[in-house]
């Protein structure tokens, strides 16, 4: 503690020095956190959105997840209710929805366009996932409707000028290979924020859709548990239960995900070892500038019998004074930062690809502020540590003989 106290008082010597030196620090601490709590809140949304949109598992046979197709729902499911019900058994499973994907096309009479469709249980589906889906006109769909409805994707229903209420056919391979045409009412338009998938998308009900496929079968199930911590053991539970069916997790579908994480990984990784190369070189410069003013003295008090090692430890323990004071400050500004956003939200451009914006959030996520104000501190440290080593060898005539 005594040493520690000379070390306050040795950087309270040069107070305007020290306070750039704080005041840089803090800002580098504060632009570590600010950015890596951005990139944290950014993972999570990410991963709630693909969670949310396959679900935590995806249950199917592995067919469907390793090869092409032949014909339609060639590697589906069949018996799908019997199994959802097995699957709903489970103590952490939420929901279990199935869904159908095809592909085909869908007119107007007038002008037909590809689709790439969706067959889902359209109570559940909505309810589970929650507000995926923007309806722009109309309302979503709902079970037991006396005609085949669809809702369809923005793009796709301006080019095919259809708005709530319009008639169109869709057109599809069934799973024996004929072609099958089933005319339908649109109940909604709605737009993903994403203008390509948009231009594409339909959403039917999963009678529809077996109708139109001629077919009893699903593409797979998609199992939506009650937390994602749960998604490990839960996978472990269903493939144990199901060994000839190939039990993924969202992640294992996440591919824009995983891209993103890998580019922010590397874009945040560079901004942080930029910015403690930075922290580094404004404590070094305090510290030598420091020690070059206190050559004598060190001299004097090394005449006086204090040893090397004791001197070192008063530099580092001045270089974790500087350091930690600015790191705290810098971790207190962060919080602020964050806090302050969820008072007055800022909302982002829409992202390359998408046309929906969303707000501008950083995470408080305790573990990364301590090991960001731990690497602050340990970086002052070893700075100060290392600049000081000559000088507290140095001969003692040498030193004494300093101006």
């Amino acid at each position: 503690m005594r040493w520690l106290t000379f070390a306050i008082q040795n950087t309270m010597r040069n107070r305007r020095r020290s306070l750039v030196t704080v005041a840089i620090a803090a800002l580098g601490t504060a632009a570590v956190l600010v950015a890596g709590g951005f990139a944290l809140y950014t993972y999570d949304a990410l991963a709630q959105s693909a969670a949310r949109n396959t679900g935590h598992l995806i249950v199917g046979q592995p067919g469907q997840f390793t090869k092409d197709e032949d014909t339609p729902l060639q590697w589906g499911l069949d018996d799908a209710t019997a199994l959802a019900a097995t699957l709903r058994a489970d103590p952490d499973v939420r929901q279990v929805l199935p869904r159908i994907a095809f592909s085909g096309l869908i007119s107007n009479g007038d002008k037909s366009t590809v689709m790439l469709a969706a067959g889902v249980e359209p109570d559940s589906e909505f309810a589970v996932k929650g507000p995926f889906l923007n309806v722009l006109a109309g309302q979503v769909l709902e079970s037991g409707a006396s005609e085949a409805e669809v809702m369809l994707g923005e793009g796709l229903a301006k080019s095919l000028k259809a708005t709530p209420g319009s008639s169109l056919t869709l057109l599809a391979s069934t799973t024996d290979g004929a072609l099958n045409a089933l005319d339908v009412r649109v109940k909604a338009v709605f737009s993903t924020g994403v203008p390509d998938i948009d231009k594409r998308l339909v959403y039917t009900d999963i009678p529809t859709a077996q109708r139109l496929l001629n077919t009893k079968r699903v593409s797979t199930i998609g199992v939506f548990l009650k937390t994602m911590a749960a998604t490990p053991a839960a996978q472990a539970r269903v493939a144990a239960a199901f060994p000839k069916l190939t039990v993924q997790t969202w992640l294992d579908q996440a591919f824009f995900y995983q891209a993103v994480k890998n580019l922010y990984n590397r874009i945040f990784g560079a901004l942080g070892l930029i910015i403690g190369v930075i922290v580094v070189f404004v404590v070094t410069n305090a510290m030598a500038m420091a020690i070059i003013e206190r050559t004598r003295e060190i001299g004097t008090l090394r005449a006086l019998g204090t040893l090397p090692a004791q001197l070192m430890r008063t530099l580092a323990l001045e270089g974790m004074v500087l350091g930690g004071v600015g790191a705290l400050v810098g971790a207190l500004l962060a919080a602020g930062v964050s806090m302050l956003l969820y008072v007055v939200p800022v909302q982002m451009p829409p992202p390359p690809g998408s046309s929906r914006s969303y707000p501008l959030n950083v995470t408080l996520d305790p573990a990364m502020f301590a090991a960001t104000v731990l690497a602050m501190v340990a970086l002052a440290m070893l700075a100060s540590a290392w600049i000081g080593r000559k000088t507290v060898h140095m001969p003692l005539v040498d030193a004494l003989a300093h101006t």
